[in-house]
């Protein structure tokens, strides 16, 4: 590997838009680092995996050191991994609730802080939010919704500060994507509607819901088109939104009493 800005390094490569992502740079001829706790679902030429649980620093700081000595330096930090998840908040296990902070927060922070020696000046950090992260939570997106909010608090934060040193940091907020988190997902609801002790009727009335706007989903390489063009811009803006769900936009114009009143009449 030798020291070029032709590089990007790559979370959740293995998932379905990490894996568009690392398609598209590479396509322009890009050499992609991938860092993920799976291995991805095809060979790419110049993909370069290396297994890593970015949950665990000492697996992320490894990962690290394995690409010290190749003086590699990167154009992007792009944090793909993520997991998405609708369950009650009263019901979910505690071990599920730690776990999408792990993964979906404190990841960012780990594999930034760590990798940050590697980025090149002027160089660009990419994280992937949410079209739930600035409304009001809805029913049993709470956790979701609550976790990308942070993700966007924690890189505008980041962006105020990394400015100083040359860096710029950009959030990407999507609507829905056809990628695998969504069938997970719809596993977990499932399993959410048919356990649940408390919203019987809610949770079913509200996966309709879930399954209307769900079926609005673009492709992943939509997303990856994006980043890629964004990361070729002098003056990237902070925040870029993609396939915004109107209903929801329309929702969240409402007074907050208002909202839960709908809420309420829609599900129970």
């Amino acid at each position: 590997m030798e020291n070029s800005s032709k590089a990007i390094l790559l979370t959740g490569v293995s998932g379905g838009i990490g894996f568009e992502i690392a398609k598209k740079y590479i396509n322009e001829g890009y050499q992609v680092i991938g860092l993920d706790i799976n291995e991805p679902k095809e060979k790419l030429d110049n993909l370069i995996y290396i297994k890593t649980d970015i949950t665990k620093e000492k697996e992320v700081i490894s990962a690290y050191n394995s690409l010290q000595n190749s003086n590699i330096s990167f154009k992007c930090i792009i944090s793909a991994a993520g997991i998405y998840n609708l369950n009650s908040l009263i019901e979910m296990s505690e071990e599920e609730f730690i776990r999408i902070f792990d993964i979906n927060v404190f990841a960012l922070y780990r594999i930034n802080k760590i990798f940050l020696p590697m980025l090149e000046k002027g160089g660009k950090i990419f994280m992937i939010s949410s079209e739930l992260a600035p409304l009001d939570p809805l029913p049993f997106t709470g956790i979701y919704g609550i976790s990308k909010t942070l993700v966007e608090k924690y890189a505008y934060s980041l962006r105020m500060e990394l400015q100083l040193l040359g860096y710029k940091v950009i959030v990407i907020r999507p609507g829905a994507i056809d990628t695998g988190l969504l069938n997970v997902s719809q596993n977990k609801l499932d399993k959410f509607v048919n356990q649940t002790e408390h919203y019987k009727t809610n949770s079913k009335r509200f996966k309709k819901i879930v399954d209307s706007v769900e079926s609005k989903k673009i492709p992943p390489s939509k997303i990856a088109k994006l980043i890629y063009k964004v990361s070729n811009k002098k003056r990237p803006r902070y925040l870029y939104k993609i396939n915004r769900n109107k209903l929801l936009i329309l929702l969240s114009y409402l007074p907050q009493r208002l909202q839960n009143y709908i809420i309420r009449k829609i599900l129970q």
